[in-house]
């Protein structure tokens, strides 16, 4: 809690603790291919430095550190939980039953939308971007070719619809990390992102079925879709009753049931399932959610993305949630976010100045430092302060996070996204990015909706959230 009196750092303080961890991320990510955690607590020890050196207690940064992963903490009960959801849908056969239905929209006709489409189902099942593109979206780039249709364009509609999966699925680990920045709930920020995605996501789907109707007279070899799904059929037992858990989870977020609880009934119904459909024993269950599910199908593809969840296979995210809000906190605690963000709000008056300030933050942090995560975090704590201050509810703030700091990833080449694709795909962020049609209009549907007040919510139309933000200060 601030006092009167507490010392104020410089500008130049705060840069030199940003850009030390710019630094440090830019070696350890870009050149030993390390992940991020060690890093970032490394930046967390300069922010630290800093503020001692401004004049700052130890205590009062200990104080940061704890009140920023006790904000996050609503977030890590909910990845927790996540871990189990997954493997028992795994388990279950729920998993393999959206990628199964969701493979046989595809058709040569309209290939580049069915990739779309395809994309988004299984990142919306898995949670994952990286594991839709490292498995389906390598099977549609050989398929793509095969069509005769230039690698860039699938690789743009496979990253477009990979990204709308992993913007809005509860099971995602940015989906759950933007809210907890920003100060809201798990579903409160999907049904306010998926506002701008109803604008985008039909925009993308237009442009790709225009694009690939002058490849709609070639023939296409279909093998390797039916072989993933033969894998499928042999490993699980594949009924169309199995998209129910989703369904309900579906509607628990369409009545405004609270995360956990919501997320919780989803495993219920998962569990039900499994007993059901794949004639599997509780202890079975209970050991898929806590160690996830371990796919040994002999199909390459199918055993790498659904070799998955499980408590212990959320603790990646867990752990760097708690050091990201360590990071956040000290900045927050000790100012160093409180006097760049003065700076950079002295010209910004209206909402869609501050909606694209934050949007322009969280694409140079993922051009900066380079990760994804902390293009959210570390907008997150700069602009919440200001968002309340505009009046705005926080769920303004976590959409803009999810909206510019998870979907532009994919397109800087260096940053640890766009490396994984390249790598993974065999095409570069510059080949498939003017293609990533959904991941470029969200951030322009985004800003657009700020400066002409579309959607922005303010604190007074829901007055639980002003309670609940006293709450937080006052502890």
């Amino acid at each position: 809690m601030e006092t009167k009196g507490e010392p104020r750092p410089r500008i130049i303080d705060s840069l030199i603790a940003i850009g030390a961890l710019v630094f440090v991320m830019a070696i350890c990510l870009a050149v030993y291919h390390t992940d991020p955690h060690v890093p970032l607590l490394m930046g967390s020890l300069f922010a630290s430095i800093i503020a001692l050196k401004v004049g700052y207690k130890w205590k009062d940064i200990e104080m940061g550190m704890m009140q920023g992963i006790t904000q996050a903490l609503q977030a890590i009960v909910i990845l927790a939980i996540i871990g189990v959801l997954i493997g028992v849908w795994i388990k279950a056969g729920v998993v393999p039953s959206m990628i199964y239905y969701g493979l046989m929209v595809i058709s040569p006709k309209f290939f580049l939308v069915a990739t779309l489409l395809i994309c988004s189902i299984v990142s919306l099942a898995t949670g994952t971007s990286w594991g839709t593109i490292g498995t389906m979206g390598i099977a549609l780039m050989g398929i793509g070719a095969g069509l005769g249709i230039p690698p860039a364009q699938t690789g743009g509609a496979i990253i477009s619809g990979a990204y709308f999966g992993d913007k809005i699925s509860p099971l995602s680990d940015t989906t759950n990390l933007a809210p907890a920045m920003a100060g809201t709930d798990l579903f409160t920020h999907i049904k306010h992102t998926l506002k701008v995605s109803a604008v985008s996501y039909p925009l993308a789907i237009l442009i790709f079925l225009f694009l690939g109707m002058k490849y709609s007279s070639t023939n296409v070899d279909l093998s390797q879709i039916k072989s993933i799904q033969d894998a499928l059929a042999l490993q699980f037992n594949i009924n169309p009753l199995l998209l129910l858990p989703p369904i309900i989870v579906i509607i628990c977020i369409a009545l405004k049931a609270p995360a956990i609880p919501g997320i919780t009934i989803g495993i219920i119904a998962g569990a039900i399932a499994a007993a059901i459909f794949q004639d599997v024993n509780f202890g079975d269950i209970v050991n898929a959610g806590y160690s996830g599910y371990e796919s040994i199908s002999g199909n390459e593809m199918i055993d790498e993305l659904l070799t998955a969840g499980g408590l212990t296979g959320m603790m990646y995210s867990i752990s760097l949630t708690i050091i990201a809000m360590m990071f956040g906190g000290i900045m927050e605690r000790t100012k160093q976010l409180e006097v760049l963000v003065d700076a950079l709000l002295t010209k910004v008056k209206t909402t869609g100045n501050l909606v694209a300030a934050t949007a322009g933050t969280c694409i140079a942090s993922n051009m900066l430092l380079p990760e994804q995560y902390i293009s959210i975090v570390l907008p997150g704590r700069m602009y919440a302060n200001a968002y309340q201050k505009m009046g705005l509810h926080p769920k303004n703030l976590s959409r803009a996070l999810e909206c510019s700091g998870t979907v532009t990833s994919s397109l800087v080449q260096w940053n640890t996204c766009g490396a994984f694709i390249k790598g993974t795909l065999g095409i570069s962020p510059f080949m498939y990015g003017p293609y990533a049609f959904f991941n470029i209009l969200t951030v322009l549907t985004l800003i657009i909706f700020g400066y002409f007040n579309i959607t922005m919510t303010k604190l007074d139309e829901e007055p639980e959230t002003v309670l609940r933000l006293v709450q937080m200060a006052e502890e």
